[in-house]
């Protein structure tokens, strides 16, 4: 790879990881397809890019952590009920077609959207909800599944996080995004980082560009996040949410 690409590379990983840490999710859907683009074959890809959103969740992580709003048993939560999942996602998508699974997330993603868009109030004011152990054994089970799909497919997982957040737990917008960058960011993506260092070969040589960007782009976004209203946050996630389901659809014609 040439220094040209090496700039390009960095300043995509910028722009990803920022759209990612403002809306909650979705840094798979411009970094993935660019590696995949660059010359990176798919399992390669998708481990190099798991590597890099690492530092997604530790950028984002160090500025939410000022603002002291992370919920401790919350962030327990997600990822002692997804790291499972993640791993066994990765495992398996190692031995499987990819493309079954992309299509079927693309269609769950899209319905994220629309009933987002459908719902005005949906996460602009937090509400209690399900606190019951009852509640968060129901919540858990979920997020379980939705860390087999962001070990198996690294595409819109942390959307699928931050909505299941608002929805089940009544969250705002605001906070659920930071929940779901710290948790899925640092302890999921690393997760599935080990698993497909250990199972898959990495691009170590693009792993410094791709850092450095994530680093800085979950920052930013992080920071976004924080200045933005639940309104606009609400916005922007139904945006990126809609556009991960149609890469996702569309597949290698996108």
């Amino acid at each position: 790879m040439d220094y040209t690409q090496l700039v390009i590379l960095f300043l995509i990983a910028i722009v990803a990881n920022w759209f990612s840490a403002l809306a909650g999710g979705g840094a798979g859907l411009i970094q993935l397809p660019l590696l995949i683009f660059l010359g990176l074959p798919f399992p390669l890809a998708l481990a190099t890019h798991k590597v890099a959103t690492v530092a997604l969740g530790l950028g984002a992580t160090v500025r939410h952590l000022r603002e002291k709003h992370l919920q401790r048993w919350l962030l327990v939560l997600i990822v002692v009920a997804g790291v499972p999942g993640v791993v066994a996602g990765a495992l398996l998508i190692l031995g499987f077609d990819a493309r079954s699974g992309e299509i079927a997330l693309g269609l769950l993603t899209l319905s994220l959207a629309v009933y987002s868009w459908l719902s005005p109030e949906l996460g602009l004011q937090a509400e209690k909800k399900h606190r019951s152990s009852g509640g968060i054994v129901a919540g858990g089970l979920v997020l379980l599944l939705i860390g087999i799909a962001n070990g198996a497919l690294s595409a819109g997982s942390g959307l699928f996080v931050t909505l299941w957040l608002v929805y089940w737990f009544g969250l705002d917008y605001r906070t659920a995004v930071a929940q779901t960058l710290v948790a899925v960011g640092l302890g999921w993506n690393g997760a599935g980082a080990l698993t497909m260092g250990v199972a898959a070969d990495i691009q170590w040589s693009w792993i410094p560009v791709l850092i450095a960007g994530s680093l800085i782009g979950g920052y930013l976004g992080a920071n976004s996040s924080l200045a933005a209203g639940n309104r606009t946050i609400k916005r922007v996630y139904e945006v990126v949410t809609v556009a991960v389901a149609v890469k996702l659809l569309a597949g290698p014609w996108l």
